[in-house]
């Protein structure tokens, strides 16, 4: 009996071997990105700009909003003010649904914003993004290869590059597609770290809260943080700056002073953000970082949160994660 029970359970192992290995077989990194699929009028639209982008002396700036949020609630009254104060043209991208739809999709939209961009400016651009908005140029990078050339930086607030452990327990009942395909098991977490997480000539800098309650766990970076692949990578707690900064997930991305002060570091000088440069800077004494007005600062913020919780409690449920594209493992 033992011996039968060896030899089924090495017949069965090796039944599985042929589609464990189509599982994880993904388009090799220089493959060419396939056509977008959604119309070019669509692309266009969702993306709006401020300031001359071939103007002054640094690229401008891609701003990509987080899971459930919308670029005003993300960043109207925070990053927009505050790169226009420091004379840094910047756009930002409506993702479908308040990028609560199929990432592969979301990835379009930032794949067109980066062309566009790059085209109107005549030089590399950088991104800025919160949450899945730190992740999703990833995607970009990973599937349309000509982008890479196009961006400087890409930096970003508590990314989920990993995923997080959060969406298992809440995608049991269904949930929105870009909750499944952020479980830190999902089929497009795996896609998107396939081969290689950086690219060679892309600036990466990551800025991350140990008190995550979103991106979890993320004490030590597990789910935001970049490692190999070639690309210039710093990855940094806000509270290895300033120990008793106590910002989650949404305020890393809205309000705190730390993240800020890392992303324009990185912005403003070669390679990503250097944080010793911070150092004695004064920076932990501050409360918000520039761009928010002190006196709306609790109206804005309330209204930010409160559109995050309608989008997150009305946009329809699916019972399983999207199917990858046929590009991510080259059958098409």
């Amino acid at each position: 009996m033992s011996r039968t029970l060896t030899t089924l359970v090495a017949i069965g192992a090796a039944l599985l071997l042929p589609a464990t290995a189509e599982a994880i077989t993904y388009a090799p990194p220089d493959q060419p990105g396939p056509a977008l699929s959604v119309p070019q009028g669509d692309l266009d639209a969702a993306l709006t700009c401020n300031g001359n982008l071939a103007a002054g002396n640094r690229g401008p700036v891609l701003l990509v909003p987080g899971t459930a949020y919308s670029p005003k609630s993300d960043f109207s009254w925070n990053w927009e003010p505050a790169l226009t104060k420091l004379g840094v043209p910047w756009c930002v991208v409506a993702l479908p649904g308040n990028s609560m739809g199929d990432i592969q999709v979301a990835g379009e939209y930032v794949v067109n914003a980066i062309r566009t961009m790059y085209a109107r400016a005549g030089r590399r651009i950088s991104i800025i993004g919160h949450s899945q908005g730190g992740m999703v140029p990833r995607w970009a990078f990973r599937f349309w290869p000509d982008t890479r050339a196009m961006v400087n930086d890409e930096i970003g607030l508590s990314p989920s590059n990993h995923g997080t452990l959060d969406a298992d327990p809440v995608c049991i009942p269904g949930c929105a597609p870009a909750f499944w395909q952020q479980r830190d098991k999902a089929d497009f977490i795996q896609a998107l770290n396939s081969y290689q997480e950086t690219f060679p000539g892309i600036s990466y800098t990551v800025a991350y809260t140990r008190l995550d309650e979103v991106v979890f766990p993320n004490l030590t970076g597990q789910g935001s943080s970049l490692h190999g692949g070639g690309g210039a990578i710093t990855n940094e707690a806000i509270q290895q700056i300033c120990p008793l900064d106590v910002s989650d997930h949404l305020a890393i991305g809205t309000y705190d002073p730390v993240a800020y002060a890392i992303a324009i570091d990185a912005l403003t000088h070669p390679g990503p953000a250097d944080p010793s440069r911070l150092i004695g800077t004064g920076l932990c004494r501050q409360l918000l970082m520039p761009g928010v007005n002190p006196l709306t600062f609790a109206t804005d913020e309330a209204s930010s949160v409160a559109d995050v919780g309608v989008t997150v409690a009305t946009y329809p449920h699916v019972s399983k994660e999207p199917a990858l594209r046929c590009y991510v493992t080259a059958s098409c």
